[in-house]
């Protein structure tokens, strides 16, 4: 058989290749029951545990991409080779999956350090940078010109960046967190409520992650202006590379509706109590916090979106399943923005009172980039309700030749 899009599928840095293949057994069931897992190495081994001759498989091609160039993709073909079954027959599919979690987050991962170092050259270009005159008067009388910092439109751009980056910087510390909770505990019921917030995060933190990530690198050309989109300063690459996130391990538009179509439904609703629960406590609990005034109101207010669009989709997709696909998109990233808004308040349940500590700027800083998320970005909560709420039939029924 042949397999295709197989990252490092050849090459010589080691001395050996291991790739996991789905199979079936001769007797196997029909269907995905019947998918077995093998280990299928590149050289096979003699007794003494030397490498030996050359499995039954090669790389027939190495594709030729947008971007992530350092990493050869190949496609493999399958001819006689000899592999081993791992675990139980016909359990292949489940232990994919197992990896297939564990990647999903690894990816969202790699999209928000995408964004980071793209925010970072972006910030250091923004300060060096010399264009025009701020809006309300000469900023650097030194110079020809002012650093474009100073400009609104540039500092909407570098805050965007920041606002998505820390808040999904703490929201992956809070599902690290879980799982560690997952893989230590020895509370039964606190590994299954740690297993539940991971399992519903994943493809948030996959998706929400990876599209922020190439949003990010977008704004930092953005930022560049023409410079950036030349080679010279390898902000174009960081487009280029961030793109592939959203596709592999599960492309986002799956991933949104494992969300909605699996993960929300799970156990009568139970996944998403996992993540309101604590988010209401917090709520009720800093009522009377003068320093969360600002911020609580519109937090509520995200996650009362959540709770109407979830609503609307379980109430809406049980005539009409296409209701699901119609809106996981513009679910997962409501979800995702009231999962910001959610652990950007309880930075500021920290930093607020540590604003006049010795690093003062630093907690100002995690208040003030509060704000604008709250004010700026949070907003756009209110528009993907609507989006959800005007259904399926205008996608649905639209005719097909048409398009």
């Amino acid at each position: 058989g042949n397999k295709i899009f197989i990252s490092a599928g050849e090459h010589d840095l080691t001395e050996n290749i291991i790739h996991l293949v789905l199979a079936r057994l001769p007797d196997a069931p029909a269907g995905v029951k019947g998918i077995s897992m093998f280990v299928v190495p590149k050289f096979l081994l003699r007794e003494d545990g030397s490498v030996g001759p050359r499995n039954g498989l090669q790389c027939t091609a190495i594709e030729h991409k947008m971007g992530i160039k350092a990493s050869a993709t190949c496609a493999m073909s399958f001819d006689g080779a000899t592999g081993w079954l791992v675990g139980e027959a016909h359990k292949g599919l489940r232990a994919m999956f197992t990896m297939m979690n564990t990647e999903r987050l690894s990816v969202g991962i790699q999209g928000l350090g995408v964004a980071e170092t793209a925010y970072q050259n972006a910030v250091a270009y923004a300060r060096d940078r010399i264009q025009g005159r701020s809006l309300t008067g000469i900023k650097a009388e030194d110079k020809q010109a002012d650093p474009i910092m100073v400009h609104p439109d540039v500092r909407r751009m570098l805050l965007t960046m920041r606002a998505y980056i820390e808040g999904c910087r703490a929201l992956a510390g809070w599902v690290a967190r879980e799982l560690e909770i997952l893989a230590k505990s020895g509370d039964n019921d606190a590994k299954q409520a740690a297993d539940d917030f991971a399992s519903l995060m994943t493809p948030i933190v996959k998706a929400m992650f990876t599209d922020l990530g190439f949003e990010i690198a977008s704004l930092a050309v953005q930022t560049y202006g023409g410079h950036g989109y030349i080679r010279d300063h390898g902000i174009e690459q960081y487009v280029r590379d961030a793109r592939i996130s959203m596709l592999y391990e599960g492309t986002n538009g799956i991933q949104a509706l494992d969300l909605v179509g699996r993960k929300l439904p799970q156990d009568g609703g139970r996944l998403l109590t996992r993540f309101l629960d604590p988010v209401l406590e917090f709520i009720e609990a800093h009522e009377g916090n003068a320093a969360l005034a600002p911020f609580l109101p519109p937090l509520q207010q995200a996650i009362e979106h959540v709770q109407i669009a979830t609503g609307f989709i379980m109430e809406n997709a049980m005539s009409n399943h296409d209701e699901i696909g119609a809106a996981s998109v513009d679910y997962l990233r409501l979800f995702g923005l009231a999962a910001l808004a959610f652990v950007w308040a309880r930075m500021v349940a920290i930093a607020a009172p540590k604003a006049d500590s010795e690093d003062a700027q630093f907690y100002r800083a995690k208040v003030q980039t509060a704000k604008f998320f709250m004010e700026r970005l949070l907003p756009q909560t209110g528009a993907l309700l609507a989006a959800i709420q005007s259904g399926s039939a205008t996608m649905m029924e639209f005719e097909d030749a048409a398009f």
